[in-house]
């Protein structure tokens, strides 16, 4: 007879996860340096890149959520000066610790279904593919603009220009890496210029062990979770992922239980820790790795949401770019948040308060949340719109 498994309740669970993504750690009270940047990486792993900018570039938002105002340099120059981070496709396009590089050796070969016409294009071209190789090669580090012969065209390959789509290709292949930013656009280089020597001498790790190994990852930094949150983490197929989870806690590298109210199997990482409380405020983009996938953010907090980008301004429910509000453990609220920077103003165009909470409390830590982060992005005050049912505490709050 099959043992029980056993079951945690749904605010452990909850702490477990809120612990293992750093939020029982505290911010710092000094001066934060490149060790409190360290710390969080290890924490979540990576950190997600995306290019919508009407607040502040995605990837600096997770290290403000957990350290406060740090400086935004602390993280580029981790990435491209340091070369303790690099760019990859992980959970999608990603800045990922340099000990991923062999473990996300497998993924640059490019012949798997969702790349073939992406090859085709490149067997069409592949005089002009293979002369923008040896020209980064000579000249790098480049942009796609800087290439001597960019190709700009419009139309077909998302817009892209033949210059970058063959810059593409190679990132995607590993040839290439991205050695800096200008202005959010990528700099290629080859990718023994980008690498240190150490890290590109390691030999590339399997797939199958590989993707064990993001298992086991994606089960550190959540604490507990299904297999369709480990798998979402590093983006791995699904059906290998149950198959390999299901091997790691027959091994005992994980440990399969139950959570209160959810309907899969959990596997809980033998390092999760469960506070007896969890303490302080965060505001979490939308690309946060404790609120990616959206079904775990019902069953952990009982909150509902989607990024409203995409949709249509007259259908949105929230607003263009809306952060839930964590404070101890909750999440109470959210804030549609735009720098205006040309006003030199941080715009809180709508707040909502999530329903059985305490309007003054939330009002009055979020306006100390908004302040701090006004700050960090260097604007000078806080305007607040009239949309939302925490609009008005919150504009009395600021003053």
């Amino acid at each position: 007879m099959l043992k029980p498994k056993p079951e945690i309740s749904s605010d452990e669970a909850r702490r477990i996860a809120l612990a293992a993504q750093g939020f029982a750690d505290g911010r710092p009270s000094g001066r934060i340096d490149i060790r409190g940047l360290r710390r969080v990486i290890g924490r979540i792993g990576l950190l997600q890149i995306d290019s919508v900018n009407v607040l502040v570039r995605s990837h600096y938002m997770p290290l403000f959520s957990r350290l406060g105002a740090y400086p935004r340099s602390l993280l580029d120059d981790a990435v491209y000066k340091r070369r303790e981070l690099f760019e990859a496709w992980a959970h999608v396009a990603s800045l990922v610790p340099v000990d991923c590089y062999p473990l996300l050796r497998h993924q640059m070969n490019l012949d798997v279904p969702q790349w073939r016409h992406f090859r085709r294009w490149v067997e069409a071209n592949t005089e002009y593919v293979d002369a923008v190789l040896e020209e980064v090669r000579e000249r790098g580090p480049l942009s796609a603009k800087e290439l001597e012969d960019p190709g700009w065209r419009r139309g077909t390959w998302w817009m892209r220009s033949k210059g970058k789509t063959a810059l593409e290709w190679h990132f995607r292949c590993g040839n290439l890496m991205a050695s800096d930013r200008a202005n959010f656009e990528r700099v290629y280089d080859v990718t023994e210029r980008v690498l240190p020597a150490d890290v590109l001498a390691m030999k590339p790790v399997p797939e199958r062990e590989a993707q064990r190994e993001f298992l086991l990852r994606a089960a550190r930094h959540h604490g507990v979770g299904t297999a369709k949150d480990l798998a979402d983490y590093y983006r791995l197929p699904i059906v290998r992922s149950k198959e390999l989870l299901r091997e790691l806690a027959a091994e005992g590298a994980l440990r399969e239980v139950r959570v209160e109210g959810w309907k899969e199997p959990a596997y809980l990482h033998p390092e999760a820790k469960a506070p007896r409380a969890i303490r302080g405020r965060a505001l979490l983009t939308p690309f946060d790795s404790l609120v990616w996938e959206r079904s775990r953010n019902e069953r952990l907090f009982d909150f509902t949401y989607q990024i409203e980008i995409y949709v249509p301004e007259k259908k949105r429910q929230y607003g263009y770019y809306v952060l839930p509000f964590l404070l101890d453990g909750e999440l109470v609220g959210r804030v549609d948040l735009k720098a205006d920077r040309k006003a030199g103003k941080l715009h809180a165009k709508g707040a909502f308060i999530e329903e059985g909470q305490d309007e003054r409390r939330v009002a009055g830590e979020l306006a100390d949340e908004l302040r701090l982060m006004a700050e960090w992005l260097e604007l000078d005050g806080i305007r607040v719109g009239r949309r939302g049912n925490l609009s008005g505490a919150l504009r009395s709050a600021l003053r």
